[in-house]
């Protein structure tokens, strides 16, 4: 109850406060490229509930793919994907694409700090006693495997098989790293992982 007040009280502080930001935003993405401003897909929730996301859309919408371009099949982003738009560039490095999923924290979808939301398809490679644990809590915008993994593009951008490379190697660890933050759950670890994210994205 503690944990659920506490994201309702600072979602709605921030969703008010950071409203002529979220604006300005909104209008640096229609006037980069067409297509809506919202990117929304679906995420696996707390028990197993699925949900739409919401983000800041950073690629170009689909109908305005070109040739050449990568799948859209790849639910990952890899390197320097030629999808992403001049200002998605920008808002992803800067995390403000994520900033949307206040609302999603005050409808009460999502935690401000939890494991990171993941679409079905590689919910489907959790192995059965992780996937009861780490879906037990609501998923997060941030939690420790955010900030370990800030730079997971550039690191999946290295293998061979990128999408392999995330199911194998990546997320297990990610995994575990949820499972840990279950197990030591506290609004004092949420102060904590909060304050180690935005100090992430001023130090980069």
């Amino acid at each position: 109850m503690a944990k659920r007040l506490f994201d309702v009280l600072l979602s709605s502080i921030g969703l008010l406060l950071l409203m002529p930001l979220l604006g300005l935003i909104a209008l640096c993405v229609k006037l980069d490229s067409p297509g809506p401003v919202m990117f929304r897909q679906e995420r696996v929730g707390r028990f197993g509930q699925p949900f739409r996301i919401h983000k800041f859309r950073t690629m170009r919408h689909v109908a305005n793919l070109g040739p050449g371009l990568p799948s859209q099949g790849l639910q990952i982003t890899v390197g320097a994907d030629r999808r992403i738009t001049r200002v998605g560039h920008f808002l992803r490095a800067s995390k403000l694409d994520e900033l949307p999923q206040l609302l999603d924290v005050w409808l009460g979808d999502m935690s401000l700090v939890g494991p990171r939301p993941e679409v079905p398809r590689y919910v489907a490679h959790y192995p059965a006693a992780l996937r009861e644990k780490v879906l037990s809590v609501r998923p997060g915008i941030t939690d420790i495997a955010s900030i370990e993994y800030r730079d997971e593009s550039s690191v999946l951008a290295r293998a061979s098989d990128p999408e392999q490379a995330y199911i194998h190697e990546v997320l297990p660890h990610k995994l575990a790293l949820a499972a840990q933050y279950v197990d030591e759950s506290s609004l004092w670890l949420d102060v904590r992982l909060i304050a180690r994210t935005v100090l992430a994205i001023v130090g980069r």
